[in-house]
This record gives structure tokens, C-alpha cells and sequence, in this order.
């Protein structure tokens, strides 16, 4: 934290770079290689200049000026904006270094914004997510993690989990008087039952934010030769997958993504379902129903009527999945057939039938529209909270456990301090998650910071 540190903060071949500094001696190490004195320079402004060594002008640029703890990390800091040359940038970077700065590690920048108070650890981890967001749902959880929603719910409810702890330990300095009772029990209870659905709620959010962040997964199986390949293709708009009336062509999974009204799904292409001493196909097949194993949704293209084996198994792969059986080749004439869609059983999961033409391009709207609302994902906006990182998933799963002690401890009637003891480690749950009011080892902050950029 003594040391100025500088890195490149934008992608190298571009037009124009950006060089952050950031640290105590940031504006008397610049003015030893800017054309003017920036040791006095007010905060918040912009200088014209040249970055310039004993011998030649470097480049002319723009630097900006932060003062603490008015900046990202809450240091003094400064942007150099100069040409996307590969040359000048290192030529930069070398003259800085030669003038008292060291390169900055990987995430050091945010690491050092969440060491100064400038934002939480789960905000510090919501800038890496802002980062890598590659569509609107995830920018939007992004957003609403790094604009302090997360840490304002978790506020809260460490504030009612204090109200339980402060009441219970008070009963506790008191305890030689029998008569006297400072919590209601019935009261804990109902207080201690509202926390644990909110965590409850937060840590289900997980499943649904993974699958925003990598992508929701959607696997197109059927028989040979149903158009499977040339499905992918289609949504695709590109030629991702070989097209061929060869039976068998599809022996192993292959898999891109597109955007769907602003969500990322990536679909698994699979080989062929059918009976065969080919080995490799076979391999092929056994992956296929691997596919289907991973998939939240799954796209059964058939040609022609199925047999009740091919629905009931179907169905049985399908049961926790949204299944959309789809009647493609409604261009050629042996595909009209009569086909009625099983009931699901599982109303938590969406069910459909459609009928395309996948070489054609016909309903592929239709289709696309279906596939978004399969997902079941909720009309998202900045305010929303959606837990996206394992690690904070984990320490939601701790205080459910603990929480689920206390409940019982309460309807048990056990004593205060067992319960007392257990709301702590609640607390404690919910405070690593924020990096709050709580020492986290250098190893958890090493592991949580390397995993950004190194100008960020």
C-alpha cells in the first residue's frame, strides 16, 4: 500500500491507451516524465503535455488528476491517455518504473480501492463481473452488485441478526434474575424465520445466475438426420456444424452461443440417437444423453411420429428439464403427421411443441421465443440481486446451516447462550461475504484479486 504502482488499463492495439497510477508518490513520479510540474495539480482535472525522457519526446498526451481519496482506489491517481502504440505504451510504462513506480499485480488497483473503504468485496467482485458481462442480464446483476444492492440486503439482515444477539446475550447479564425475560421467543422465532427465507431466496438465485454467467445451456438431440445440425446452424447464422444426409454425420457435441433477447444460451449440438455397432458413433450417442444430463433446456426435434417408447423415454431424461419438442421439415410433404404433446407432470418446468422448418428458416421466431421463456428467467432490472459467485454461495449455504441451528435451538427452548453462539457464526457468514466488520486471510484476497485484469 506504500508503493505507486502503474499498469496498462485498456487492451493493447488500439487507437489510444490509458496508464493508471495509482499511490502516494503518483504525481511527483509523473512530473519526472510530463512536460509540466503536476506535483500541485488540482484534483479532478486534465493536463495537455508530452511524456518526454533525457534524449526525445515519447508522445503527446492527456493526464488526469486524482486526488484522495477522491479516486477508484482512493489514492492520489492519475490516467495517461496516450496512442495505442505497443512502443510508446512499454516506452511509458518503463519510464515510470524507472522513476520510483513498481508494475501493479493482477486486480492490485481494485484490491487496493476495497483496502481504502472505496467499495465492499462484494462489490470489488462485481467490477470483474462488469468486466466479463457479455450480454444485458449480466450487466444488469453486475451493475446492481457494484452499485451496493447485494451488501445493502445483507446490511439488513445483519442488523436484525444483531437486534436477536444483542436481546439474547443482554438475558444473559442478567440471568441470576429468573423473572426477568428480555426476548420474546415466539418473536425470535418469527424474526429468525423472515432472515432465513431472504438467505434462502438469495443462495437459489445462484443456480440462476450461473446459468446467466456461463450461458444457459440447451441441448438439440433426436434421431439421425431429424436437421439437428442444420438447426444449429440456422440460430446460429453460421455454418458451425457439418450438414450431411449421411446418417451418423454428428459424432460428438458441439457447441457455440447466441443471445436471446439479451440472455446467453449456448447450444450443445449432439449426435444422432439410434441403434449402432459403429464404436465411435456410439461414443458419440453416450455423450449425447450426457448432454442432455447438463442441459436446463432440451430441444427434441423429430421428423416423424414417435413411438410411445422414444415419448416415455424422452419424458424420463426430460422430467426436472423445459422439453420443447419440435416437428421440423414442414416443408416436405412426409411430414405431416399427427402428434399430440405428453402432459408434464412438473409445472416448474416448461413444456411446448412446435413445428418448423429448419432448412427453410420457418418459425425460428416462433422457436427462439419459446427457448426465452423456457428458460424461467425473471424480468431482471439493476435492482434485482443474483448471486453469481461461488464464493459468496457458499458462505449464503454456511448461514443457512447455522440458521437452521438456531430455529431449532428456539422451537427447543435451549438456552440462550447455545443460541446466542450460533447467531454469531450467522453473522460471521453473512460479514465474508462483504469483507466486512470481519479480517479475511491474505490468501482469500489473493484468490478473489488475481482472478482480474492486471490494470483493473
Amino acid at each position: 500500500m506504500t508503493d505507486t504502482i502503474c499498469a496498462l488499463a485498456t487492451a493493447p492495439g488500439g487507437a489510444l491507451g490509458i496508464i493508471r497510477i495509482s499511490g502516494p508518490q503518483s504525481l511527483e513520479i509523473l512530473s519526472h516524465v510530463f512536460s509540466k510540474d503536476l506535483s500541485n495539480a488540482k484534483p479532478n482535472t486534465i493536463h495537455y503535455g508530452h511524456i518526454k525522457d533525457d534524449t526525445e519526446i515519447i508522445d503527446e498526451v492527456m493526464v488526469s488528476i486524482f486526488r484522495a481519496p477522491h479516486s477508484y482506489t482512493g489514492e492520489d491517481s492519475a490516467e495517461i491517455s496516450c496512442h495505442g502504440s505497443r512502443y510508446i505504451l512499454n516506452k511509458v510504462l518503463e519510464l515510470l518504473i524507472q522513476n520510483g513506480c513498481r508494475m501493479a499485480q493482477p486486480g492490485e488497483y481494485t484490491q487496493r480501492a476495497f483496502l481504502n473503504g472505496k467499495m465492499d468485496l462484494s462489490q470489488a467482485e462485481a467490477v470483474a463481473d462488469l468486466i466479463a458481462s457479455g450480454n444485458k442480464a449480466t450487466h444488469q446483476i453486475a451493475m446492481s452488485q457494484l452499485r451496493g444492492n447485494f451488501s445493502s440486503d445483507l446490511s439488513r439482515l445483519r442488523e436484525q441478526l444483531l437486534k436477536l444477539t444483542s436481546l439474547l446475550e443482554l438475558e444473559l447479564d442478567f440471568s441470576d434474575h429468573e423473572d426477568l425475560e428480555f426476548a420474546d421467543r415466539n418473536e425470535l422465532l418469527d424474526i429468525a424465520n423472515k432472515i432465513n427465507n431472504r438467505i434462502t431466496h438469495l443462495a437459489r438465485s445462484f443456480e440462476t445466475g450461473q446459468a446467466l454467467k456461463n450461458g444457459i445451456p440447451v441441448a438439440i438431440v433426436g434421431r439421425t438426420n431429424v436437421g439437428k445440425s442444420t438447426l444449429l446452424n440456422k440460430l446460429l447464422r453460421d455454418d458451425r456444424a457439418i450438414v450431411s444426409s449421411v446418417h451418423g454425420t454428428t459424432r460428438d457435441t458441439i457447441e457455440d452461443v447466441i443471445d436471446i433477447q439479451g440472455v446467453t444460451f449456448r447450444f450443445i449440438d449432439t449426435a444422432g440417437i439410434r441403434q449402432t455397432t459403429d464404436e465411435v458413433e456410439q461414443i458419440g450417442i453416450s455423450r449425447t444423453y450426457a448432454a442432455i444430463e447438463k442441459a436446463r433446456i432440451v430441444l427434441w426435434l423429430i421428423d416423424a411420429e414417435p413411438t410411445s417408447e422414444d415419448i416415455q423415454d424422452m419424458q424420463n431424461r426430460c422430467k426436472d428439464k423445459s422439453l420443447i419438442t419440435i416437428q421440423n421439415k414442414i416443408d416436405e410433404s412426409r411430414s405431416h403427421f399427427t402428434f399430440h404433446l405428453p402432459h408434464s407432470t412438473n409445472s416448474t418446468h416448461h413444456a411446448s411443441f412446435l413445428k418448423i422448418s429448419a432448412k427453410q428458416g420457418t418459425n425460428l421466431d416462433q422457436l427462439e421465443q419459446a427457448i426465452f421463456e423456457s428458460a424461467n428467467i425473471p424480468e431482471l432490472s439493476e435492482q434485482d440481486i443474483i448471486v453469481t459467485s461461488a464464493r459468496q454461495y457458499h458462505s449464503l449455504l454456511s448461514a443457512q446451516e447455522n440458521l437452521s441451528r438456531v430455529l431449532s435451538s428456539l422451537e427447543s427452548g435451549l438456552s440462550g447462550d447455545l443460541v446466542s453462539e450460533d447467531l454469531r457464526l450467522v453473522l460471521d457468514d453473512l460479514a465474508s461475504i462483504t469483507g466486512q466488520n470481519r479480517i479475511l486471510a491474505d490468501e482469500v484476497l489473493r484468490n478473489i484479486f488475481t482472478h482480474f485484469c492486471v490494470g483493473k
